[in-house]
């Protein structure tokens, strides 16, 4: 059984063959796979890369090819999706996650099936991570996305003695916030329309201040009252609205740095005016996806129990109720983490 993605929007659940271990390569039998907002995105035909969906896999290797004795069947694993080339000039700069292979490789047929199959190319990169029982299926579901966040953070600089503030409190922007605050970030401010999620990321490992970006004057007020009148050293933008982009370039600090993380709506501008920018020296820095870098650190920071994410699955669904799960994870009211799980 798999989840597809219909054109134009909406999954539906097909049967396919149960696949075989390619070349070198492996299979997983699923056990937990997250929803993530860029699984959404494609549904709603927002996001112009790969059509494929489910990126979060956690699972019990099923079957290795002939050979490869670096795994055995009932192994638990987490496996990264993309991989990048690693030798082209792209990659030689530092930039991987824009390497012009990275989105051409995937699991097949995605991390919503039953079982799904890993390329020689995917082992050979090191994008299987054996899971210690430490670490739960659900919370391996969390890897990908905090590898994406660790990208992020390592793409920006340190943040420890920092004052942050961040825009968007979905799942991504919860884990965001978690790791702000492992890392010492001195403040950190939270803005989300959601009054749920803005309750979730309070608490005292949370925000210091949680904001209303429906009322700006006030959240500007706030974060001007908070960063001695000069704006926050850093902005992270974890949602794809344009007003949340212009916002960010208006209230960060001279010289700061504003990191562009979540999926931008494709088609739509923001309005700022490039010669603010140039005259403060504001610096937008976009971050995509990750590599086996921050997978392996993600999953050490999981192992280690220094960064928390279990409280943030609110639903899980059975892959049969699949369109269910989807409609589940679009409701920001009452939801952060949807996690589909299997029992193949």
């Amino acid at each position: 059984m798999h989840a597809v993605l219909l054109r134009p929007g909406g999954i539906s659940l097909t049967e396919l063959p149960t696949p075989e271990a390619p070349p070198g390569g492996l299979t997983v039998a699923l056990r937990a796979c997250g929803i993530c907002g860029t699984d959404l995105e494609k549904i709603r035909g927002n996001y112009s890369a790969t059509g494929r969906i489910g990126h979060e896999p956690a699972g019990v290797v099923r079957s290795v090819a002939d050979g490869l004795g670096a795994f055995r069947p009932g192994d638990r694993v987490f496996v990264h999706h993309h991989v990048p080339c690693l030798s082209c000039a792209v990659c030689r700069a530092g930039a991987p996650t824009f390497c012009p292979d990275f989105q051409r490789t995937n699991i097949d047929p995605g991390g919503f099936s039953e079982v799904f199959s890993v390329s020689s190319t995917h082992v050979a990169r090191g994008a299987v991570l054996p899971l210690p029982p430490e670490v739960s299926d659900e919370e391996a579901t969390f890897i990908e996305p905090m590898g994406c966040c660790l990208e992020a953070l390592a793409t920006v600089g340190p943040v420890s003695g920092r004052r942050v503030l961040l825009l968007g409190l979905g799942p991504i922007g919860q884990i965001y916030l978690r790791l702000l605050r492992a890392f010492g970030a001195s403040w950190v401010g939270a803005a989300d329309i959601s009054a749920y999620r803005r309750d979730r990321a309070g608490g005292a490992d949370g925000a210091d201040d949680l904001l209303d970006p429906r009322d700006p004057e006030r959240m500007e007020r706030t974060v001007l009252e908070r960063t001695a009148g000069v704006g926050p050293d850093l902005v992270v933008v974890a949602t794809g609205a344009p007003a949340a982009i212009t916002e960010a370039t208006r209230v960060v600090r001279r010289g700061g740095t504003v990191n562009l993380f979540g999926l931008p709506e494709r088609g739509r501008p923001f309005e700022t005016d490039p010669q603010e920018l140039y005259l403060r020296g504001v610096r937008l820095v976009p971050t995509y996806a990750t590599t086996e870098v921050g997978t392996n650190r993600a999953l050490e920071l999981l192992a280690a129990k220094r960064v928390r994410v279990a409280d943030l699955v609110t639903h899980r669904f059975p892959l049969e109720e699949a369109e269910r799960a989807f409609a589940q994870a679009a409701l920001p009211q009452g939801t952060l983490k949807v996690v589909m799980t299997s029992g193949a």
